[in-house]
């Protein structure tokens, strides 16, 4: 396995290169529950037809949460049709969802005061939840395209997971799973996974295959935490690669030109507790300035980590976005509930045999699902503001 660490920002495309790859993309029909508020709609798309006959091959995803949204659907289109013109798709739908956001939100400003300022208000309103539920279909989609680049297809819901009284995930996909990270990451990652699962990372296979009861909640819950533990490290990791960068290059400057590097706040978010319990065993001392690297020394990610003071981890308790925060709950309710009714709910008293190696499907999957939010989050809140999260998970 390849252990290197590249950082890879978040790349720009040219507008010509972007707009020569819409030019392959089949349009897709605004939402119908806005062109009924609005009398005439500008720029209407032709090809409706065509395009819901594209957005039926979605189901074949196998995606615990389908998608809710005209956006969702058709993405899900593309990346099974031509997966290379995937981020161009994305990147078409934000700027059509921001400048109908825009453009609602002009209309409802140039009629205050007016007989039609009630009814734009309302269009505005509307607008602006049906825009996130398409947002949050976009983020999916954009995880499951990095999903679908190492092979690894997320775990369909539970029902359909479990035979004869007891949960099985094959093929593991461990391999997979682990591949996306530099060897400072994997370490943690696993260090993680035993603390979660009990099973030592040198485990033999017989111990792997062993028989183990979980009740459903604390399956769900140990995913839902693995989630964001992985946002973090994917966090931290950035950050940590961007001081070491910025450090480097600072070595020649005079010496009392070498200060500790500020930053904007976007540190990582995590679980409290999650983030709390691995950090205490990271086995290093805690640092008084940890935020950067004196001289040639270059400081490992887990003392790195190890020196955020309470205030850094508490800030850990939520996510970026609104956006985010409710596609790992609505993704996490999908996966161990139940959407017959459309209402989802986890059964707290069901327990469930299956194997460690089982158990470690799930939390590799969602530590990969958490890392992969990060960079979906980057890209859209790159093109579309979203929503910041002011939802404490400590609370």
């Amino acid at each position: 396995m390849d252990c290197s660490f590249t950082f890879s920002p978040t790349t720009t495309t040219s507008s010509s290169s972007i707009a020569a790859k819409f030019s392959l993309l089949p349009h897709r029909p605004p939402s119908p529950a806005y062109s009924q508020l609005t009398a005439t709609r500008q720029g209407r798309r032709p090809g409706h037809r065509e395009a819901a006959s594209r957005c039926e091959l979605v189901s074949s995803l196998n995606t615990p949460l389908e998608p809710r949204s005209g956006a969702g659907r058709y993405l899900g289109g593309v990346l099974q049709n031509d997966r290379k013109l995937f981020g161009a798709a994305v990147v078409n739908e934000l700027r059509r969802l921001s400048g109908d956001r825009d453009a609602a939100v002009a209309r409802k400003v140039a009629s205050e005061g007016s007989d039609e300022a009630i009814i734009h208000r309302r269009i505005a309103e509307l607008k602006e939840r049906e825009n996130q539920i398409e947002v949050e279909d976009i983020i999916y989609m954009s995880i499951l395209n990095k999903f679908s680049e190492i092979k690894v297809h997320l775990i369909p819901q539970l029902s359909r997971c479990i035979y004869n009284g007891r949960l099985e995930i094959c093929p593991s996909k461990d391999w997979e799973l682990e591949s996306i990270y530099s060897c400072e990451v994997l370490e943690l990652i696993r260090e993680h996974v035993s603390g979660a699962i009990g099973l030592k990372a040198n485990s033999s296979v017989s111990d792997s295959w062993a028989i183990t009861q979980i009740q459903q909640v604390q399956l769900g819950q140990m995913y839902v935490a693995s989630i964001f533990y992985g946002y973090f490290l994917k966090s931290a990791s950035t950050r940590h690669l961007l001081e070491q960068s910025l450090s480097l290059s600072n070595q020649d400057a005079p010496p009392h030109q070498n200060a500790p590097l500020l930053f904007p706040e976007r540190m990582p978010l995590t679980l409290e507790n999650v983030v709390q319990g691995n950090v205490c065993k990271l086995g290093c001392e805690p640092l008084s300035q940890p935020s950067y690297i004196q001289g040639n020394q270059q400081e490992k990610l887990r003392c790195y980590v190890m020196g955020f003071d309470p205030e850094m981890l508490r800030r850990c308790t939520r996510l970026r976005s609104k956006e985010s925060m409710d596609l790992v709950n609505n993704h996490s309710l999908a996966l161990f509930g139940s959407e017959v009714t459309g209402n989802s709910c986890i059964e707290t008293s069901k327990a469930i045999s299956t194997s460690f190696s089982s158990l470690k499907r799930f939390v590799l999957e969602a530590v990969a699902f958490g890392y992969f939010l990060w960079d979906a989050e980057e890209l859209v809140n790159s093109v579309y503001q979203l929503k910041e999260s002011t939802v404490d998970l400590a609370n």
